[in-house]
């Protein structure tokens, strides 16, 4: 499983209310294709520059379409231009992925019998996998979720024992990651996601100018 496919189980199994939102969950799951195609020499990362490598064949497709679509002609595109580009509208393709592939399901929540609908992880060895890393705070994904909101608590996950002895750190320990390419992954994503929600703060006060305008004094 990639880092990204991980993140999301992670995402939809956190039980945090509200939800994590979709723009901010789009953005790290970009950063964490980023991370998993430097590990595998795909790209390297030069003066914040993503520069594409050879790197061996990928038995991920999405991660395969991440590679395909580096940028290959100079001078190459920066960090928090591909979270951009790569990000779009990413969470729902790998929920529309996952849940083909049987790792998601849907479930009405609330009383009502109508109205949304959520995803949560189905009880695979994929989950698992996901849940081993979350609870060894392997540092990339524990750094990722923390970009959206996820870690701020005891780290259990919905359907998880009551035993957090291995997740009971908070949020803001330095995740420990030690390659530079990384952290300067993991910083990009933060500052994009800060700059969405700039946006969407902007957005709110604009709308709420324009809707008192309209009710006048």
């Amino acid at each position: 499983m990639s880092t990204a496919r991980d993140l999301f189980i992670i995402a939809m199994g956190s039980g945090h209310e509200p939800s994590v939102g979709q723009g901010d969950l789009s953005l790290a799951l970009a950063g964490a294709e980023l991370i998993d195609l430097l590990g595998d020499g795909h790209v390297t990362v030069d003066a914040d520059r993503v520069v594409p490598g050879a790197g061996s064949v990928l038995d991920d497709r999405l991660l395969g379409e991440a590679s395909d679509g580096i940028v290959r002609t100079t001078p190459y595109e920066g960090v928090e231009d591909w979270l951009w580009r790569r990000g779009k509208n990413l969470s729902a393709t790998y929920q529309s992925a996952l849940e083909a592939e049987g790792e998601l399901t849907r479930k009405r929540g609330g009383r009502l019998t109508l109205g949304a609908r959520r995803v949560e992880p189905v009880d695979t060895a994929a989950r698992h996998s996901a849940v081993d890393r979350w609870e060894r705070r392997e540092p990339v994904l524990v750094a990722l979720a923390s970009a959206v909101g996820i870690g701020d608590g005891d780290g259990t996950l919905i359907g998880d024992s009551d035993d957090t002895s291995t997740t009971d750190e908070p949020s803001d320990i330095e995740p420990g990651l030690d390659d530079e390419a990384a952290t300067a992954v993991v910083a990009a994503v933060h500052d994009a996601i800060m700059e969405l929600e700039a946006v969407r703060q902007r957005r709110t006060i604009e709308n709420s100018a324009f809707a008192n305008l309209w009710r006048g004094p």
